[in-house]
């Protein structure tokens, strides 16, 4: 078996991170209260590594571009129903095409539910900071989403992301959570290696620093006279 360098640093550290601003936000959000100063940086934070994450989708390491992530009909089915002609298990050394379809699910409704907090007002004293550039219709309707049905959806994708990374340790013997631990899965044939050094690091900083800067920017606009 080789070991292939599959999750650069960049891409383990934007996977623990976001998991623990999640929680945190799942926390401040039930407590409510003064709770929900941190709730709102949490909130800034997930936007911040979302938007990290799109850009390194298109300079990071090699597993981590967004073309490593397909998730077509096609291949869904393919990978659902094998045959003697199917592809070699190392094309899906990253995700498999159900694996990418959840992780696109879940960071498309974490922009989603971030989004509409940045228009959400529970009008007792908690108000996302761009509440005041729309109408009452649309802070309504992102509030309403915001606390409900967003909520929800992400706790369910986030739920079944979990029984699929425990069916893979339980009946594929494979630790997927070691695997973004270390970095590193093992191959039975060669495969590429993601980038992993103090260049492609200080890339990464880069991006990090570019999306902290949009995100900011974005607050500061709600609080900017019209």
């Amino acid at each position: 078996m080789i070991q292939i360098r599959v999750w650069d640093w960049p891409t383990r550290l934007f996977h623990w991170t976001l998991t623990g601003l999640v929680i945190a936000l799942v926390v401040t959000g039930n407590v409510g209260g003064n709770a929900m100063v941190w709730h709102f940086r949490c909130g800034y934070g997930v936007l911040s590594l979302l938007i990290f994450r799109i850009i390194w989708g298109f300079c990071g390491g090699h597993w981590s571009l967004w073309r490593q992530l397909a998730c077509t009909p096609a291949l869904i089915r393919q990978y659902l129903m094998p045959s003697a002609s199917s592809s070699p298990p190392t094309n899906y050394l990253g995700h498999n095409p159900l694996g990418s379809l959840s992780i696109i699910a879940i960071l498309a409704l974490l922009g989603l539910q971030v989004g509409t907090g940045l228009f959400s007002d529970d009008e007792i004293a908690n108000a996302g900071p761009l509440v005041r550039l729309v109408a009452e219709s649309t802070v309504n309707m992102a509030t309403r989403w915001h606390k409900g049905f967003g909520k929800t959806l992400i706790l369910l994708l986030v739920a079944i992301h979990l029984l699929a990374i425990l069916w893979y340790f339980l009946k594929k013997k494979e630790n997927l959570t070691r695997a973004m631990l270390t970095g590193n899965k093992s191959s039975e044939v060669p495969a590429p290696s993601s980038k992993d050094g103090l260049t492609h690091w200080l890339l990464a900083l880069v991006c990090v620093l570019i999306s902290a800067g949009l995100v900011f920017a974005l607050i500061t606009l709600g609080a900017s006279p019209i």
